[in-house]
């Protein structure tokens, strides 16, 4: 599933649409990715403005001025492109919102993506407003971070980073580079962390990944665990180590660390 930064990156393609108007609509016969709204109800976005968009971790919302707020996911393929506005709609185009200038698209081969339509004034709906602090917010603070781990501190390191109560936007290899940068087995027990430390990783590898892939797509430094994990072969980056790389599969999620940098307890 796209994480923090991929989501952010995804939705600045929707970004030619802003300020112009919703002239019609299409929605694709699957009804899966509207298993929360009935894809008819979509409809009422046609004559609408779209404002822009925000992110929250995994989470999307678009502004439909005046007060229609489409929210969501992108499941594991899902995303999100810009056309122009004659776009003929792909099997798996299963929203496209059509403008003077551009088609604002939303396709998902996997249809494990969601859509929402939501009516609110005055403001991003309720359960927006409900979601727990971002890592970058000043409300992720050090307290906050060692509630998590003593709430769970029997889980394995890896597998509370990937809970998105406490680590909104956290997925696969961000979890696996949080480890990495901290020195620590994944299945180190969360209980043992330090939660300062914790903290310091976390916001500094979300802000990096949202300088680079975030903004253009661009890659994070070589010195990270990610360019390298996906790699047959590939090995631990840093320039005094080189050794082959370790992936297991801990708790349903497959785990990528070094096992001389980050040994087993």
């Amino acid at each position: 599933m796209p994480e923090l930064a991929e989501v952010a990156y995804y939705t600045t393609r929707w970004a030619a649409g802003v300020g112009q108007e919703v002239l019609r609509m299409h929605t694709g016969p699957k009804a899966r990715p509207f298993r929360q709204t009935a894809a008819g109800a979509f409809r009422a976005l046609v004559g609408t403005i779209y404002s822009g968009a925000r992110t929250h971790g995994k989470n999307m919302l678009f502004e439909f001025a005046p007060q229609l707020w489409l929210t969501g996911h992108l499941g594991m393929t899902g995303e999100l492109l810009a056309g122009p506005p004659e776009h003929e709609p792909t099997a798996h185009d299963h929203l496209v919102l059509y403008t003077r200038e551009s088609a604002l698209i939303f396709r998902d081969f996997r249809m494990f993506g969601v859509l929402r339509l939501e009516e609110w004034a005055g403001g991003p709906p309720p359960d927006w407003l409900a979601l727990p602090p971002q890592i970058q917010d000043a409300g992720f603070t050090t307290a906050r971070v060692a509630e998590a781990l003593q709430r769970h501190a029997r889980s394995p390191l890896k597998a509370l980073l990937l809970d998105q109560h406490w680590f909104p936007g956290i997925g696969n290899w961000m979890a696996d580079e949080v480890c990495y940068q901290l020195r620590l087995n994944p299945a180190v027990p969360a209980g043992t962390v330090e939660a300062a430390a914790l903290r310091r990783v976390l916001r500094a590898v979300c802000r990096k990944s949202m300088e680079t892939i975030g903004r253009d797509w661009s890659d994070p430094p070589r010195s990270w665990l990610m360019p390298h994990r996906w790699k047959a072969g590939g090995v631990c980056p840093a320039k005094s180590c080189g050794t082959a790389l370790m992936r297991e599969t801990l708790r349903g999620r497959t785990a990528c660390w070094c096992p001389l940098c980050q040994p087993v307890a």
